[in-house]
């Protein structure tokens, strides 16, 4: 497995549980398992991209788990796999996706790709926010002669019209509107708007 292939972190406090969802996974992606809260957060680092965490484990539960994760900063995906019915508690938790078991082998591959193509989405719209603003300002200050012959300002165009490519193909790649929608909810939180005069 390669060491470019997504990181996922899976969760569970039942080890029959947790050991059948990385056997789902572990052609895909690499795999992590750890069978409680406390041993979550030890084994969680910048490497891991995706988390698959169950809310009810004894010695941490989901919950709390998840307020550690978010209180360090990392920013990889968490989806909460529980058997736990969703209430309106849920509005306040950081987490990304809410799969109620039991989950199918589909389910649980769906959620991971979604989750980390909404990753790629995410990264995308930021840099593409970034480069467009560079591009802006530039035309705003150079007459169109400079920026023609500008062999920088030329593959910032090109990297711009790629990226533009690149997302909307990501876009389409989404499964469904509720997909869709948790891109634009993490873009209104996430995306930030660079300076130029920086």
């Amino acid at each position: 497995m390669s060491a470019d292939q997504p990181l996922v972190l899976i969760v569970e406090d039942e080890p029959d549980l947790a050991d059948l969802y990385a056997t789902w996974l572990k052609d895909e992606y690499r795999v992590r398992v750890a069978y409680g809260g406390r041993e979550a957060l030890e084994a969680l680092d910048e490497a891991v991209d995706v988390v698959l965490l169950d809310r009810r484990m004894p010695d941490l539960s989901g919950d709390e788990a998840l307020a550690e994760i978010r209180n360090r900063g990392f920013e990889c995906r968490v989806a909460m796999v529980t058997a736990v019915e969703p209430d309106f508690d849920i509005v306040a938790m950081g987490f990304d996706d809410y799969l109620v078991k039991p989950v199918s082998k589909e389910a649980l591959e769906g959620t991971v790709s979604n989750l980390l193509l909404r990753n790629a989405y995410d990264d995308g719209v930021k840099e593409l926010f970034s480069l467009a603003s560079k591009k802006a300002l530039l035309e705003s200050e150079k007459d169109a002669t400079s920026l023609e012959s500008s062999d920088e300002y030329n593959e910032l165009d090109g990297r711009l019209r790629e990226l533009r490519s690149e997302l909307d193909e990501a876009l389409q790649n989404l499964d469904d509107e509720r997909d869709i929608a948790a891109v634009y909810r993490d873009l209104g939180s996430d995306v930030k708007f660079e300076d130029p005069d920086e």
